[in-house]
């Protein structure tokens, strides 16, 4: 692994752990054990380094979703796909811890890639919302697009919960809920 992507998947990692204000350079350099030239080489300081990081974690997460919602099965069944798929629950969603970043959401050049994720996150879940309502498997009165802004909260507050309670159970409940709400329709 080179050193551009020692230092990107380091800093995927701290912020994940950390948020923005948490991770410092002198952080990442250790972490990472690439040096202050070497960082400065690649990055012209820790904001073009998240940005980096964020993206990529971003492109990581829109992938793994696309595997559910894109795979077998009806609308129904890739939307229970994405919200049962095995997570990390108490470490929350890397993006979405991003959202509650001050310092994240005061810069723009940060910001793009949690809004431009959920964006992506929210449109996709609205096309199979609008699939399984064409299909009869959901009522068709609800806008898809606002059952797929529902779903994608519960995936983010489901992960609140959890994380506040210090189990994933919260989450689980959530999820169960969501699907129980998909299915009524």
């Amino acid at each position: 692994m080179g050193t551009s992507e020692r230092l990107i998947e380091t800093t995927q990692e701290l912020l994940w752990e950390r948020g923005y204000a948490g991770t410092s350079p002198k952080a990442i350099q250790q972490r990472s054990g690439v040096g202050q030239g070497s960082m400065y080489h690649h990055f012209s300081g820790k904001s073009d380094l998240a940005a980096a990081a964020l993206s990529r974690s971003a492109e990581d997460l829109k992938a793994l979703v696309e595997q559910q919602l894109s795979g077998p099965g009806t609308a129904y069944q890739r939307i229970e796909a994405y919200l049962l798929r095995d997570r990390d629950v108490l470490r929350g969603c890397r993006i979405g811890r991003m959202a509650q970043d001050s310092e994240v959401i005061a810069e723009p050049q940060l910001r793009r890639p949690v809004e431009e994720t959920f964006d992506w996150l929210r449109g996709r879940l609205a096309e199979l919302v609008a699939e399984g309502q064409a299909a009869g498997e959901f009522a068709t009165g609800p806008d898809p697009a606002e059952v797929a802004t529902a779903i994608a909260a519960v995936v983010q507050g489901g992960y609140v919960l959890a994380r506040a309670a210090d189990s994933p159970e919260p989450f689980r409940q959530a999820v169960r809920g969501a699907l129980a709400l998909l299915r009524a329709h």
